[in-house]
């Protein structure tokens, strides 16, 4: 069977109107048009939806019992094929997930949850961890918004540069390097380290920036963790490098001191990552905003 959904909308407009002129001048055709339409439903449901009575038609008991139907059924097909773009924040009931890296879950995940409680109470957030292998989660509909270091290549998933920060030398206070006046790259590779990592590397593009110095530094464990990380440093002699906007934001709390890294080393970036279906969907466009918001840098740095 083939369907019209244009039949639907001159079915609506027949029924509502209770005549072929009202319908066609409501839905902007002719009355020959629309009398063709009329045929053809006809046709399609087997009864005469309208019938004459003197100078008016009279819609048939079958048009009548489908009346309210007909008009119902087309409202859902408007807002399938053209949804509302409107956002109501107040009524909105949702749940989001999101896959952020663990640092910036502490740094910028109170805020956003903050901010969506105040905006929209029914909405709610998941956060959850990072694998230490690569899911297609954005892909598969799982995940709703990454936040990490990572830029994603396929052609199907966005990515937004939404922060970046030098990165800093992490120590407890006390620390012999916080001792000295300035801290050579030399000094710094001496160090024991304590790297993060949560495929459990040992090296990464520090061991690089040392190399090309020719100096090479000794690695005694990693951790899965920023927060992890800082709960050995906090301890021992150990040293972390770590983002300076993470690492300030639980340095008091901690008892840690940020010192300059001595070394030429690009930016931590954190990127905003989601599918393309989402593109346009007005509540994940909301999302979005305030994420920028909330992992926005704070401040300028201060070592």
């Amino acid at each position: 069977m083939q369907l019209d959904l244009n039949l639907l909308a001159a079915l609506d407009a027949l029924l509502e109107e209770g005549s072929v002129t009202g319908a066609a001048e409501r839905l902007h055709v002719t009355a020959p048009a629309m009398s063709r339409s009329l045929g053809r439903i006809r046709r399609t449901t087997g009864d005469q939806i309208l019938v004459r009575t003197g100078r008016t038609m009279t819609p048939t008991p079958y048009a009548i019992a489908v009346r309210e139907q007909v008009h119902e059924l087309l409202q859902q097909v408007r807002g399938v094929l053209a949804p509302s773009r409107a956002l109501d924040l107040a009524t909105l009931d949702r749940t989001f997930t999101l896959r952020w890296h663990d640092s910036l879950v502490a740094l910028g995940g109170p805020a956003l949850l903050t901010a969506v409680r105040e905006q929209a109470p029914g909405v709610r957030l998941r956060f959850v961890a990072e694998s230490s292998t690569d899911t297609p989660g954005l892909r598969r509909g799982e995940i709703d918004l990454e936040a990490n270091a990572n830029r994603p290549g396929a052609p199907d998933i966005r990515a937004e540069r939404v922060a970046e920060t030098p990165h800093v030398v992490v120590v407890r206070r006390g620390h012999p390097l916080t001792r000295a006046e300035h801290v050579t790259a030399a000094r710094y590779a001496e160090a024991e380290h304590i790297t993060v990592s949560r495929r459990g590397s040992l090296g990464n593009g520090l061991d690089d920036a040392l190399a090309r110095l020719g100096l090479t530094r000794r690695v005694v464990a990693t951790a899965p963790t920023e927060g992890a990380a800082f709960e050995f440093v906090r301890g021992s002699d150990l040293l972390v490098t770590a983002p300076e906007s993470t690492a300030r934001a639980v340095a008091t709390d901690l008892g840690l001191t940020l010192l300059p890294l001595p070394l030429e080393l690009p930016p931590a970036t954190v990127y905003l990552s989601w599918h393309q279906r989402y593109d346009t969907d007005p509540a994940h466009v909301w999302l979005r905003d305030l994420a920028r918001t909330a992992l926005a840098p704070r401040g300028d740095v201060d070592l």
